[in-house]
Protein backbone atom coordinates (compact mmCIF):
# COMPACT_ATOMS: atom_id res chain seq x y z
CA UNK A 1 0.00 0.00 0.00
CA UNK A 2 2.73 2.59 0.70
CA UNK A 3 4.95 1.43 -2.44
CA UNK A 4 1.82 1.98 -4.51
CA UNK A 5 1.29 5.05 -2.58
CA UNK A 6 4.69 6.80 -3.20
CA UNK A 7 4.52 5.64 -6.45
CA UNK A 8 1.16 7.56 -7.37
CA UNK A 9 3.19 10.55 -5.84
CA UNK A 10 6.19 10.24 -7.69
CA UNK A 11 3.99 10.21 -11.00
CA UNK A 12 1.57 13.19 -10.27
CA UNK A 13 5.13 14.94 -9.21
CA UNK A 14 6.54 14.44 -12.72
CA UNK A 15 6.30 17.17 -15.13
CA UNK A 16 3.35 17.29 -17.78
CA UNK A 17 4.50 16.65 -21.37
CA UNK A 18 3.67 19.42 -23.69
CA UNK A 19 1.21 18.25 -26.68
CA UNK A 20 2.69 18.88 -29.76
CA UNK A 21 1.89 21.86 -32.36
CA UNK A 22 -1.46 20.74 -34.30
CA UNK A 23 -0.27 21.46 -38.21
CA UNK A 24 -3.00 24.47 -39.45
CA UNK A 25 -3.40 26.66 -42.38
CA UNK A 26 -5.73 29.85 -42.00
CA UNK A 27 -7.06 32.48 -44.14
CA UNK A 28 -7.78 36.05 -43.54
CA UNK A 29 -8.98 39.43 -44.72
CA UNK A 30 -6.56 42.13 -44.26
CA UNK A 31 -7.05 46.01 -43.79
CA UNK A 32 -5.53 48.85 -43.31
CA UNK A 33 -7.91 51.48 -42.45
CA UNK A 34 -6.09 54.20 -44.29
CA UNK A 35 -6.31 52.08 -47.76
CA UNK A 36 -9.96 51.49 -49.30
CA UNK A 37 -8.75 48.25 -50.82
CA UNK A 38 -8.39 44.92 -48.47
CA UNK A 39 -5.89 42.60 -49.09
CA UNK A 40 -5.43 39.31 -48.36
CA UNK A 41 -3.04 37.16 -45.54
CA UNK A 42 -2.14 33.57 -45.12
CA UNK A 43 -0.81 31.69 -41.93
CA UNK A 44 0.12 28.52 -41.57
CA UNK A 45 1.88 26.00 -39.51
CA UNK A 46 3.44 22.51 -40.57
CA UNK A 47 5.76 19.57 -39.71
CA UNK A 48 8.85 19.35 -41.41
CA UNK A 49 10.49 15.89 -42.44
CA UNK A 50 13.19 16.44 -40.36
CA UNK A 51 10.84 16.77 -36.87
CA UNK A 52 11.36 20.83 -36.97
CA UNK A 53 8.34 23.08 -37.53
CA UNK A 54 7.73 25.62 -39.98
CA UNK A 55 5.40 28.58 -39.45
CA UNK A 56 4.68 31.28 -42.35
CA UNK A 57 2.92 34.54 -42.44
CA UNK A 58 2.14 36.25 -45.73
CA UNK A 59 0.10 39.10 -45.98
CA UNK A 60 -0.27 41.89 -49.31
CA UNK A 61 -2.32 44.61 -50.67
CA UNK A 62 -1.54 45.87 -53.72
CA UNK A 63 2.10 46.51 -54.63
CA UNK A 64 2.68 45.97 -50.85
CA UNK A 65 3.26 42.56 -48.99
CA UNK A 66 5.42 40.76 -46.57
CA UNK A 67 6.33 37.44 -45.66
CA UNK A 68 7.90 36.27 -42.47
CA UNK A 69 8.73 33.10 -41.91
CA UNK A 70 10.19 31.05 -38.74
CA UNK A 71 11.58 27.05 -38.51
CA UNK A 72 11.80 25.78 -34.86
CA UNK A 73 11.43 22.79 -32.75
CA UNK A 74 9.99 21.88 -29.53
CA UNK A 75 11.36 20.71 -26.57
CA UNK A 76 8.81 19.98 -23.49
CA UNK A 77 6.63 23.01 -22.93
CA UNK A 78 9.46 25.81 -24.70
CA UNK A 79 9.67 26.62 -28.67
CA UNK A 80 13.62 26.71 -29.81
CA UNK A 81 13.88 29.00 -32.92
CA UNK A 82 16.16 28.21 -35.20
CA UNK A 83 15.69 30.36 -38.60
CA UNK A 84 13.56 33.82 -38.94
CA UNK A 85 13.30 35.51 -41.94
CA UNK A 86 11.24 38.61 -42.83
CA UNK A 87 10.77 40.24 -45.97
CA UNK A 88 9.19 43.75 -46.24
CA UNK A 89 8.37 45.55 -49.94
CA UNK A 90 6.25 48.45 -50.83
CA UNK A 91 5.17 49.32 -47.36
CA UNK A 92 7.58 52.82 -47.18
CA UNK A 93 11.15 51.55 -47.13
CA UNK A 94 11.63 47.81 -47.95
CA UNK A 95 12.99 45.93 -45.20
CA UNK A 96 14.88 42.00 -44.98
CA UNK A 97 15.83 40.29 -41.83
CA UNK A 98 17.41 37.06 -40.99
CA UNK A 99 18.51 35.21 -37.84
CA UNK A 100 19.81 32.31 -37.19
CA UNK A 101 19.51 30.65 -33.66
CA UNK A 102 22.54 28.48 -32.92
CA UNK A 103 21.90 26.18 -29.45
CA UNK A 104 25.18 24.90 -29.66
CA UNK A 105 27.12 27.69 -29.39
CA UNK A 106 24.10 29.66 -27.74
CA UNK A 107 24.25 32.57 -29.90
CA UNK A 108 22.09 34.57 -32.64
CA UNK A 109 23.72 35.51 -35.83
CA UNK A 110 22.15 37.50 -38.50
CA UNK A 111 21.31 40.63 -40.07
CA UNK A 112 18.78 43.60 -39.67
CA UNK A 113 18.33 45.71 -43.09
CA UNK A 114 22.26 45.00 -43.94
CA UNK A 115 23.13 45.59 -40.38
CA UNK A 116 25.30 42.42 -38.74
CA UNK A 117 23.38 41.43 -35.47
CA UNK A 118 24.76 39.00 -32.37
CA UNK A 119 23.16 38.29 -29.57
CA UNK A 120 24.32 35.46 -26.86
CA UNK A 121 21.12 32.93 -26.85
CA UNK A 122 19.08 31.85 -24.18
CA UNK A 123 16.65 28.95 -23.19
CA UNK A 124 13.10 30.63 -23.53
CA UNK A 125 14.16 33.60 -26.14
CA UNK A 126 11.89 33.79 -29.23
CA UNK A 127 12.07 35.37 -32.68
CA UNK A 128 9.14 37.69 -33.75
CA UNK A 129 6.92 34.54 -35.46
CA UNK A 130 7.59 31.96 -32.27
CA UNK A 131 6.57 33.98 -29.26
CA UNK A 132 2.74 34.61 -30.82
CA UNK A 133 2.53 30.61 -30.76
CA UNK A 134 4.49 30.44 -27.41
CA UNK A 135 1.64 32.99 -26.28
CA UNK A 136 -0.94 31.03 -27.63
CA UNK A 137 0.22 27.67 -26.00
CA UNK A 138 0.40 29.98 -22.41
CA UNK A 139 -2.85 31.17 -23.18
CA UNK A 140 -4.67 27.75 -23.88
CA UNK A 141 -2.96 26.87 -20.65
CA UNK A 142 -5.11 29.09 -18.63
CA UNK A 143 -1.98 31.38 -18.07
CA UNK A 144 -3.42 35.07 -17.42
CA UNK A 145 -0.16 37.35 -17.75
CA UNK A 146 2.44 35.88 -20.27
CA UNK A 147 6.00 37.80 -20.96
CA UNK A 148 8.52 36.69 -23.78
CA UNK A 149 11.68 37.49 -24.59
CA UNK A 150 12.65 38.31 -27.75
CA UNK A 151 15.03 38.96 -30.80
CA UNK A 152 13.24 42.15 -32.31
CA UNK A 153 16.14 43.34 -34.98
CA UNK A 154 19.06 44.85 -33.39
CA UNK A 155 17.67 44.39 -29.59
CA UNK A 156 15.97 42.02 -27.04
CA UNK A 157 12.84 42.79 -26.11
CA UNK A 158 10.57 42.05 -23.68
CA UNK A 159 6.81 41.37 -24.51
CA UNK A 160 4.02 41.26 -22.25
CA UNK A 161 0.85 40.65 -22.66
CA UNK A 162 -2.37 39.83 -20.41
CA UNK A 163 -5.86 38.27 -21.27
CA UNK A 164 -9.02 40.50 -21.46
CA UNK A 165 -11.47 37.78 -21.03
CA UNK A 166 -13.66 36.17 -23.48
CA UNK A 167 -15.38 37.73 -26.10
CA UNK A 168 -17.20 36.23 -29.71
CA UNK A 169 -15.69 37.21 -33.10
CA UNK A 170 -17.66 37.38 -36.07
CA UNK A 171 -16.03 35.72 -38.95
CA UNK A 172 -16.80 34.55 -42.32
CA UNK A 173 -16.61 31.16 -40.75
CA UNK A 174 -19.17 31.85 -38.49
CA UNK A 175 -19.36 32.96 -34.47
CA UNK A 176 -16.09 32.08 -32.93
CA UNK A 177 -15.60 31.71 -29.48
CA UNK A 178 -12.39 33.49 -28.48
CA UNK A 179 -9.86 34.32 -25.67
CA UNK A 180 -8.70 38.23 -26.01
CA UNK A 181 -5.38 39.18 -25.42
CA UNK A 182 -3.70 42.68 -25.07
CA UNK A 183 0.26 43.76 -25.49
CA UNK A 184 0.77 45.33 -22.84
CA UNK A 185 3.24 48.48 -23.54
CA UNK A 186 4.17 51.48 -21.56
CA UNK A 187 1.90 54.18 -22.54
CA UNK A 188 4.87 56.70 -21.80
CA UNK A 189 7.02 54.86 -24.24
CA UNK A 190 4.42 54.16 -26.99
CA UNK A 191 1.52 54.67 -27.99
CA UNK A 192 0.64 51.80 -30.25
CA UNK A 193 -1.29 48.73 -29.64
CA UNK A 194 -2.15 45.22 -30.10
CA UNK A 195 -4.57 43.44 -29.57
CA UNK A 196 -5.33 39.42 -30.41
CA UNK A 197 -7.72 36.82 -30.53
CA UNK A 198 -7.19 33.10 -30.24
CA UNK A 199 -10.17 30.80 -30.95
CA UNK A 200 -11.04 28.45 -27.60
CA UNK A 201 -12.31 25.27 -30.11
CA UNK A 202 -10.07 25.98 -32.42
CA UNK A 203 -6.57 24.67 -30.81
CA UNK A 204 -6.44 28.31 -29.88
CA UNK A 205 -5.69 29.22 -33.41
CA UNK A 206 -5.56 33.41 -34.16
CA UNK A 207 -8.65 34.23 -35.39
CA UNK A 208 -8.23 38.49 -35.28
CA UNK A 209 -5.47 40.80 -34.45
CA UNK A 210 -6.43 44.05 -34.41
CA UNK A 211 -2.99 46.73 -34.46
CA UNK A 212 -2.91 50.48 -33.88
CA UNK A 213 0.66 51.74 -34.87
CA UNK A 214 2.21 54.74 -33.08
CA UNK A 215 1.50 57.33 -35.87
CA UNK A 216 -2.50 56.17 -35.50
CA UNK A 217 -2.43 54.06 -38.43
CA UNK A 218 -4.65 50.94 -37.68
CA UNK A 219 -4.21 47.51 -39.62
CA UNK A 220 -6.18 44.24 -38.84
CA UNK A 221 -6.70 40.66 -39.90
CA UNK A 222 -9.98 38.85 -39.70
CA UNK A 223 -10.03 34.68 -40.20
CA UNK A 224 -11.69 33.99 -43.83
CA UNK A 225 -11.02 29.98 -43.07
CA UNK A 226 -9.05 27.34 -41.63
CA UNK A 227 -8.13 24.21 -40.61
CA UNK A 228 -6.66 23.38 -37.91
CA UNK A 229 -4.93 19.66 -37.34
CA UNK A 230 -7.01 18.61 -41.01
CA UNK A 231 -11.04 19.56 -39.60
CA UNK A 232 -12.24 22.99 -41.33
CA UNK A 233 -12.87 25.73 -38.42
CA UNK A 234 -16.49 25.98 -38.46
CA UNK A 235 -18.41 28.74 -36.11
CA UNK A 236 -22.09 28.77 -34.79
CA UNK A 237 -24.68 30.80 -37.21
CA UNK A 238 -27.16 32.94 -36.24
Amino acid sequence: MRRALMLALALFSLPALAAEPKPFSASYTADWKQVPVSGSAERSLQKLDDGRWQLVFKASMLVAGLTEQSTFSVDGDTFLPHNYKFERSGLGKSKDVEFDFDWTQKQVIGSDRGDPVRFPLNRGMQDKSTYQLALQHDVAAGEKSMSYQVVDGDEIETYDFRVLGEEVVRTAAGLIDAIKVERVRDPTQSSRKTILWFAKDWDYLLVRLHQVEKDGKEYQIMLKSGTVDGKTVEGRRD
